[in-house]
């Protein structure tokens, strides 16, 4: 017998034994399909059903990168993410041959006839940033060949004269270069390499971050960037043993450098209730940041105990802004033209100010939330934003009160609409999320993320190189600088904080024009 026939002997028996096992095992399953009771389509097409629930499982994928236009994708489509991918790994925001968008009825930004030069700009350009940006060496069908090269980029800061300053009665004030940071997402709801990426990202950018309400980790202290501590209804970190507040754990983080402000979080767009973390995410590392006992589900209140009106959230505030020194403000979601005025009332009344308003648009993201909260409830921030500004102004306060907007702000432009209707500074989440490697796979709450963003498990967190991803969250921050002074330019202005409403312009699907000053006055009368 040649070799040749022993080999082919071999590969038939190893052929026939595979079809054999496999119709040992379709058979196993046709019976099994045939004679459970949950459901009705497996009794009574077993192998269809399976066939159907492949592609049933697979359907979100081949949506995303088969069959969903380049536009169209949610909750952000291919172009949104193409965006913040581009503007990561090469500091890039350059496209080509006209726009994708549809020129539909929305906000749109007004230029001028006659435009500014860049040396006509107020632009901070001291010092350089050193990061890393890639290359591309060869464009294949299955790959591409890259390669990553040090380099020096331009910054974009404010200068110090345009600088905003939160909390500038306070002993200390926030002063900040930077329109773009950090929206609040906590340690635990995404994973250590994430979160030290992020800080060192942001710190290398000279921008903030948010801690979420999940309290202050090492992570986030990695690297050289300010911090605003967020504290949710659960009162992570700043709570005693018995989950009451705990001033002095409050007067302690008050006293880092690192902690530049505080922000109370009453809701966020995504979910108007309080947090909510899977027992299978809850370490004994984050529950002992958190207080909490370990591998136990989270599931902070709705709001917070002892504060149930506008006077009570103010006294608050107020108490925290005397106990340390620094700025405190608190994060809403806005439906309600009336409550919104009651708030602003109650601030004259007792001559109590936050320092700052977050405005989370009813659009914004979360780990984890319910579908009804999610869909329905709460304001987009196009439509809230322009609410708390237009009450604010109208009793003459817009001036005491700093605003941070956010509500998937990913792109120049949209950062660029929202201070035109009256942001102060922009926070983002998701779009920070993406520059570290998330691909919108929407198992945040299940703590199988495939990239190691928002999971816990150590080996899912090992796919995240943190010293790759955090120069992608540097330049992600310094590219959206930069096309928000491009921006200025083309309106007028010599620098982004100073676009405003009169920048900003509503088209009507019949094509009527509409200002935001008339837009405000409806929204609010």
């Amino acid at each position: 017998m040649t070799l040749l026939t022993i080999l082919q002997f071999i590969v038939n028996t190893i052929l026939v034994l595979f079809l054999f096992s496999l119709l040992v095992i379709g058979g196993l399953l046709i019976f099994k399909d045939k004679h459970q009771k949950q459901h009705s389509v497996l009794r009574n097409y077993p192998l269809l059903a399976r066939v159907r629930y492949f592609f049933e499982k697979i359907g979100p994928e081949l949506r995303q990168y088969l069959f969903l236009p380049d536009t169209k994708g949610k909750p952000f489509s291919r172009n949104d993410f193409t965006n913040i991918v581009l503007a990561g790994k090469y500091n890039s925001r350059m496209t080509s041959f006209g726009t994708q968008e549809a020129y539909e009825d929305g906000f749109y930004i007004q230029n001028t006839m006659f435009p500014l030069q860049t040396n006509e700009l107020h632009i901070n350009q001291s010092p350089m940033i050193s990061t890393f940006i890639y290359k591309i060496d060869n464009e294949r069908l299955f790959d591409r060949e890259e390669h990553r090269t040090k380099t020096q980029i331009d910054p974009y800061f404010l200068t110090e004269e345009d600088q905003v300053i939160i909390g500038a009665q306070l002993e200390h004030p926030f002063k900040i270069k930077r329109l773009v940071g950090q929206s609040g997402m906590s340690y635990g709801a995404l994973g250590s390499h994430a979160i030290t990426a992020l800080s060192k990202g942001l710190g290398k950018a000279g921008t903030w971050m948010n801690t979420g309400e999940g309290g202050l980790s090492k992570y986030h202290l990695t690297g050289n960037v300010d911090i605003i501590f967020q504290i949710g209804p659960g009162l992570f970190g700043v709570r005693d043993k018995d989950g009451h507040f705990d001033i002095t754990a409050f007067q302690e983080l008050a006293n880092k450098d690192a902690i530049k402000a505080f922000e109370i979080k009453l809701a966020q767009g995504a979910k108007t209730r309080g947090g909510h973390m899977q027992g299978n995410k809850v370490t004994e590392e984050i529950a002992a940041i958190r207080k909490v006992e370990p591998w136990k589900t989270i599931n902070s209140p709705n709001r917070f105990t002892d504060i149930d009106s506008p006077t009570a959230l103010l006294d608050w505030v107020s108490e925290l802004q005397q106990y340390g020194q620094k700025p405190v403000g608190f994060k809403i979601v806005i439906s309600s033209v009336s409550e919104v005025e009651k708030l602003v009332k109650s601030m004259l009344k007792t001559n109590q100010y936050p320092d700052f308003i977050t405005v989370d648009g009813g659009e914004g993201g979360t780990g984890a939330t319910f579908q009804e909260l999610e869909d329905r409830v709460g304001l987009p921030l196009f439509t809230a934003l322009p609410i708390l500004t237009a009450v604010l102004e109208k009793y003459g306060i817009r001036d005491r009160v700093k605003i941070f907007a956010s509500g998937k702000l990913i792109t120049p432009d949209k950062i660029a609409i929202a201070l035109g209707l009256g942001a102060d500074l922009i926070n983002i989440a998701r779009g920070m999320m993406i520059s570290v490697g998330c691909i919108m796979s929407q198992q945040c709450h299940m703590n199988t993320c495939p990239v190691g963003v928002a999971t816990t498990d150590p080996k899912r967190e090992q796919g995240l190189i943190i010293d790759e991803k955090q120069y992608r969250v540097t330049n992600f921050v310094t590219s959206l600088h930069e096309g928000l002074f491009n921006i200025a330019a083309a309106v007028g202005v010599n620098t982004p904080s100073q676009i405003s409403k009169e920048h900003i312009i509503i088209k009507h699907k019949n094509g009527q024009l509409q200002s935001i000053n008339d837009y405000k006055l409806k929204l609010i009368d």
